[in-house]
Parts: C-alpha cells; structure tokens; sequence
C-alpha cells in the first residue's frame, strides 16, 4: 500500500503523470520480412557420433531414492528431499533413443487414420441376422401350418349358384317376342345405356318419369 506523505492528509488517488505519458505495455515487433525470415532460419543440429555432440540428461530414479532413504531411515518429507538432494541416482538410459521410439518410422505408402468400412461390415451382418430370423419365421410357419384338405377348400371356396330364370306359364316358354326394333344386337346396348345415363335426371325408382326441372 502507498505510505502517506509526512504531515500531510492521505490522498485518495494517484496523481496524474501528464500529457507526455503513454499508457500500455511496450511491444517490440521484430518483422523484417523475407530477409529476416531467410537470415534466422531456424534449423534442426545434424546429430553426430562425435565428441561434440550433445548428450541429453537423463532424469533422476525418484523411485530409487525414496527407497535409499526410507532404507536410512527417513521419514520426513524434508529429510527425504536433503537425501534427494545430495545422492544421484539416475535412470538406466535405454538402448535406442527416446526420439526414435517415440516417433517411429513408417513405409512411404502407409494410410494413416481408423478405417471407414466398418459401416458396411455392421450392415452385412445386420443383414444376414435378418435373413437369419426371416427362415426360423418360415420354418415356425411351415411346422404351426395345417394342411388344406378338400372339405376345407370347399367350405372356403363356395360355389355361385346360378340365379334361377323368371317363372313363365308352359305355353309361352318356347314362343319366342313378337317385335324387334332394334336392328341389331349392338343398338340394343346403346340404347340401353343412352337410357341408363339419362335417367339420372328423370324421377321414379326406374328413371323413366318426367324431368326433374326444378
């Protein structure tokens, strides 16, 4: 906190810095385009089997540690880290290098990512599950079935009776009409059906009264 002024009242606020003063952070941007781009290219050290290559560290067996100093006779956590602090025991560095193993070489023609067929497999199986349940259906259907017999398709299948021909006294049943004024067969169906469709409009239950005008 901001101590008061000796001898002077305590001020609620700061005081301003004036007219010249900038506000914000300063920021330095360093674009110098291609050329500066080209100029610090950044690029990978050539690793060599030399003197001068540079080795990595390898990292402390905290495990290992613990162990030592519990095995000492440590049980406090400071203890265990002046133990940790003046002992060195490091990992065992593996064979082959970390780089290597955690990034692996592939052949130049491998496809990377989860395959896409598994849609159709899953279809192709659903599928033949459903033909499947289809043919035990029919099988359970064949076996529950009872066979038609003969006395079952006659009861089923009943047979039109002819309908029976208008009573006529026995001497008239072999005299055939007196008159035909239709010329032939064919006029007589149209006019039986020029009749039909007029007798819509005519009144009785044989469409064959007076108009209906009104």
């Amino acid at each position: 906190m901001r101590a008061p002024t000796l001898g002077k009242t305590r001020s609620k606020g700061s005081s301003f810095p004036g007219p010249d003063f900038v506000y914000g952070a300063v920021t330095t941007v360093n674009d110098g385009g291609v050329a500066e781009a080209i100029s610090h290219w950044r690029t990978a050290a050539s690793r060599s089997s030399g003197s001068g290559a540079r080795t990595r560290r390898v990292e402390k067996n905290f495990v290992a540690l613990n162990r030592e100093g519990v095995k000492s006779g440590l049980v406090t956590a400071k203890e265990h880290y002046q133990y940790r602090s003046t002992h060195d025991i490091r990992l065992i560095p593996s064979k082959g290098s970390s780089r290597s193993a955690a990034h692996p070489r592939f052949p130049p023609d491998v496809t990377f990512g989860m395959s896409t067929r598994f849609a159709q497999s899953w279809l192709e199986e659903q599928q033949a599950k459903d033909r499947m349940l289809l043919e035990r259906r029919h099988k359970k259907s064949q076996l529950g079935q009872i066979r038609e017999t003969r006395t079952t398709l006659l009861r089923k299948c009943q047979p039109t009776a002819e309908p029976s021909a208008l009573w006529k006294m026995p001497r008239f049943q072999k005299v055939g009409p007196a008159l035909d004024t239709f010329r032939d067969p064919e006029a007589r169906k149209r006019a039986f059906k020029a009749h039909f469709s007029d007798s819509v409009a005519r009144r009785g239950q044989l469409g064959q009264g007076t108009y209906n005008v009104n």
